[in-house]
């Protein structure tokens, strides 16, 4: 089961794959479908639409446990405040395993 820690409430909350509830805010099992399953505030302006830069995190551990970045997502993260190489929005980044994610302030 995978879990995901989110910086800096380090707070982790595990979930079954396939079986989190999806309210079609990002795609499914995104680190922001997640974030918002646990109770988590991570802000998603556009929707989870790949519109915007507010559901923005930085990867501390576990880069290789997410999905790929396509295209859309890297032309829209070149607008984020605070960029890092390992930078994603959350509204596209799939959980497959274990990641501690950073919300920025």
């Amino acid at each position: 089961m995978p879990k995901v820690t989110f910086l800096p409430e380090n707070i982790t909350f595990e979930f079954e794959s396939g079986k989190l509830p999806y309210e079609h805010y990002g795609k499914r099992e995104s680190v922001l479908d997640v974030a918002l399953n646990a109770g988590i505030d991570l802000e998603h302006a556009c929707g989870g639409n790949c519109a915007c830069t507010t559901c923005h995190v930085i990867v501390r551990e576990g880069m290789e446990n997410l999905s790929e970045a396509d295209d859309d997502e890297l032309d829209r993260l070149d607008m984020a405040a605070g960029l890092t190489p390992q930078s994603r929005l959350g509204c596209q980044a799939v959980v497959k395993g274990d990641v501690t994610v950073e919300i920025p302030e």
